[in-house]
């Protein structure tokens, strides 16, 4: 599934994904692909996703996340808070 993470100031994110962990405000969860279409608030904390491959592509957004150091396929991204969206396997994310 795509995931896109904004904020006003810059795209954090863009890339595929099997799995992301969100902190939720009514408490942390979880969607994987083929997850039903969902809207939820989103308070500080920091989102987690599972990198559907190793390829990390993304140089231009480096300083934006930080690596797991046990698996090569995770990264964080911290948020202040925000809003997410996902719909046909395409989340956004926009973010504080």
């Amino acid at each position: 599934m795509k995931l896109e993470v904004i904020t006003p100031e810059k795209k954090m994110f863009e890339g595929e994904a099997e799995a992301v962990r969100f902190p939720g405000t009514d408490g942390a969860f979880q969607v994987l692909k083929g997850h039903a279409p969902i809207i939820s608030s989103l308070t500080e904390g920091k989102i987690k996703v599972d990198l559907a491959n190793d390829d990390k592509d993304f140089d231009e957004f480096s300083g934006s996340f930080e690596s797991d150091a046990s698996n090569s396929r995770v990264i964080r991204l911290s948020i202040k808070g925000g809003v997410m969206e996902m719909r046909n396997d395409k989340i956004v994310v926009l973010a504080d």
